[in-house]
């Protein structure tokens, strides 16, 4: 036959961690701020434990530092002074100059712009027109070489003005346009420099929600119109090349695969960017700009390199924040973009990567998720810790040998709740199998034991302990009579009624279930977990069995259907108590004569004419409880005797008058056979009377019974 609930529960194994994982992987493509702070972090982590190693390159930072504006004044310079600072530059023949520099605006050092704040004779002011603009100065130094001049761009609601194409833009697959950056304006150099400048590159950064500069981007839109970026522009200059050529990725609706700039095949993101993989700072890539225009740089230092014209001057403020945790001047973000370029160095971030961090999500997810779903913590853990060990090391192997950016930080987090709502299922689901086992469990072992091996599992072990207990032993008059009969089937349910009811009340009172015989029941108070009072629980949990059994039978004799009376023993003593058996059964039980001697008061019952008997060791540690004594008996077997009670209603009296008889009997007095004669006129059905008028009659004095029969 086909297990429906076991198809149902595999589907829920596999279902639960597949429902997560969905969730998760919606959350990864819609990419929120927060996953990009970790994902990025991530990134940086690995960066500032294997930063790129530095390898000479090609390029040079002309730094405007703070000891340049200190040997030669305060900036803005005047642009005679840039135009010295070109020239020099020039002269080295260097394969391109850029300049990280704005040019917006005209020189306020001008000889014409000084008219305006000086007051000068007719004739000085001729004499001033006369001279050479500072403007017309630097262009004509920018002409003279292969100067590229730096251009803000900016967002803002109405169009701005559009740069001059220095380059021609061939496209490959689809338009980059809808890719690349956009930006509605620019502010750009003096009409003049712009013109006279070989190329003209967008200053762009591009910083993350968290201000860390990542990328640098090579082309950015202004308008409908591709312009490149700093970067792009001093590498164009620095071939002589006159084209940009753009690859989309072969997939409609991806974005960019390649930019290549002149004989340069460069990979980009599909923005059109590229991973700076930073270095530690390095002070070679610095010259500091009062060192040039002292003459005191070789030209072997300058030629060939492409050279960026910067600041480093902390009043200045041009400082970007890097993912090694340090800020760095914008100038050094060109230059470590350019030289990773020149040197076949830097970070990539494929398409694939991001195939790979969805494949990674799902599969960690679901081993991870059906595992939690199935096993223990133990396993589950190992599993979770596994994955993610597997996980990070493939991501750190490409990182540090190929130079490739894979996102572990979705996978990772796609994994951990996989493991965390799995296991919070499973372990509800445990909880639930447990209530479910300790309910069926209690059914056939006391509930006080099964919470106890529950909260004590170490007590699961062979062996015993010295413990004080109670025991109340019950068993039916004439129940083999009666069973033979009866009819099996209402045998039995009669027989599980009364159990039940039984039990009911043993349980009540928080007992141990030590054994059902057939009709009889062996109950155990104080283990396996200590209870004080439990010679008073064991009496009082008697008793109420007592009457629940007088009352079963009369409810079915009003039916007509006859049941045996219920006979009681209860005694108190000091046992061995534990778990008996081997290693592949434990039997919880208590061995010791106290057991026997609960035993023996329950069948002793049948000689007394009783139903109840209690022991003197259990009744005298029940004060109050009225009880009327039996005498000292010695059991068959024994030779020491007990003193045996039969209790009473807790809720009356004494019997006083039953107490007067017996006292003469313990002083064997001769009085003794007139009040027991007296009383059994009186009291023709009461047991006690009767045994002891009889005992009386046949020469028995005193109140010790010697039981010749178990």
């Amino acid at each position: 036959m086909f297990d429906w609930s076991k198809l149902q529960r595999r589907s829920v194994t596999w279902l639960l961690p597949a429902l997560v994982v969905a969730v998760c992987l919606l959350g990864v493509i819609w990419d929120p701020v927060p996953l990009q702070l970790l994902r990025n972090g991530q990134f940086d982590q690995f960066q500032r434990w294997q930063p790129r190693a530095y390898t000479a390159a090609p390029v040079r930072i002309i730094d405007i530092d703070d000891d340049s504006l200190k040997r030669l004044g305060q900036w803005p310079w005047p642009r005679t002074r840039m135009a010295e600072l070109t020239t020099r530059l020039e002269a080295a023949q260097p394969a391109s100059i850029a300049f990280d520099v704005l040019f917006s605006e005209p020189d306020r050092t001008s000889p014409e712009a000084m008219l305006d704040v000086w007051q000068v004779t007719p004739t000085m002011q001729q004499q001033m027109l006369a001279l050479p603009d500072h403007d017309a100065t630097l262009a004509q130094a920018v002409a003279a070489g292969p100067v590229v001049l730096g251009f803000a761009v900016e967002r803002r609601d109405q169009p701005g003005v559009q740069p001059e194409l220095k380059a021609r833009y061939v496209t490959s697959g689809e338009p980059p346009q809808p890719y690349v950056h956009a930006f509605s304006g620019t502010i750009l150099p003096l009409p003049a420099l712009a013109s006279a400048a070989s190329g003209l590159g967008a200053i762009a950064f591009l910083p993350d929600a968290d201000g860390v500069v990542r990328r640098v981007p090579l082309l950015v839109r202004v308008g409908d119109t591709l312009v490149p970026s700093l970067v792009a522009e001093a590498l164009r200059v620095a071939q002589g090349a006159k084209n940009f050529t753009t690859q989309t990725v072969p997939h409609a609706g991806v974005g960019l695969a390649e930019v290549r700039i002149g004989r340069m095949a460069v990979p980009t993101t599909p923005q059109g960017e590229v991973w700076v993989h930073y270095t530690q700072p390095v002070a070679q890539r610095y010259i500091p700009a009062w060192k040039v225009l002292a003459g005191e740089v070789p030209a072997s230092e300058l030629a060939g390199n492409i050279l960026l014209v910067g600041t480093s001057a902390q009043g200045l403020m041009d400082l970007r924040f890097s993912p090694l945790g340090v800020a760095l001047p914008g100038v050094e973000v060109h230059t470590q973009a350019l030289e990773q370029l020149l040197t076949g160095g830097g970070l990539t971030y494929p398409s694939w990567a991001n195939a790979l961090k969805f494949v990674a999500a799902l599969v960690g997810g679901l081993v991870v998720g059906v595992i939690a779903m199935r096993y223990g913590a133990v396993v589950s853990l190992a599993a979770l810790a596994g994955v993610l060990l597997l996980l990070w090391s493939v991501v750190a192997y490409f990182f540090s040998h190929e130079g490739v950016l894979i996102d572990a930080v979705s996978p990772s987090l796609t994994v951990a709740f996989s493991y965390i709502v799995s296991s919070i299922v499973h372990h509800a689901a445990s909880e639930q199998r447990q209530r479910w086992i300790r309910r069926a469990f209690s059914r056939y072992v006391s509930p006080n034991l099964v919470n106890y091996l529950i909260k004590q599992p170490g007590a699961l072990e062979l062996g015993g302990r010295r413990q004080h207990c109670s025991f109340v032993f019950t068993d039916l008059m004439g129940f083999t009579t009666w069973l033979e009969k009866m009819d099996p089937a209402n045998a039995v349910t009669l027989l599980n009624d009364y159990l039940d009811g039984m039990i009911a009340i043993a349980f009540k009172h928080q007992a141990t279930l030590d054994r059902i015989v057939g009709d009889a029941l062996v109950l155990m108070f104080s283990a396996p977990v200590v209870q004080t009072d439990h010679p008073r629980r064991a009496l009082t949990c008697a008793w109420e069995m007592h009457q629940f059994s007088n009352q079963y039978v009369a409810r079915l004799a009003a039916r007509g259907v006859p049941f045996g009376l219920t006979r009681i023993g209860v005694h108190s003593g000091e046992v061995i108590v534990g778990n008996f058996g081997g290693s592949t059964i434990f039997d919880y039980r208590a061995l010791g004569d106290p057991i026997n001697t609960a035993a023996r008061l329950e069948s002793a019952n049948k000689q007394f004419g009783t139903l109840i008997c209690v022991s003197g060791a259990t009744l005298g540690a029940c004060p109050g409880w009225p009880a009327r004594p039996i005498g000292q008996v010695v059991f068959k077997g024994k030779t020491q005797p007990i003193a045996v009670f039969q209790p009473l209603d807790p809720h009356q009296s004494d019997d006083p008058q039953y107490a007067a008889a017996f006292d003469l009997l313990q002083q064997q007095s001769g009085l003794a056979l007139d009040a027991f004669s007296q009383l059994a006129d009186k009291r023709p059905s009461d047991p006690l009377v009767k045994l002891h008028l009889q005992r009386l009659l046949a020469s028995q004095t005193g109140d010790l019974l010697v039981l010749a029969t178990k």
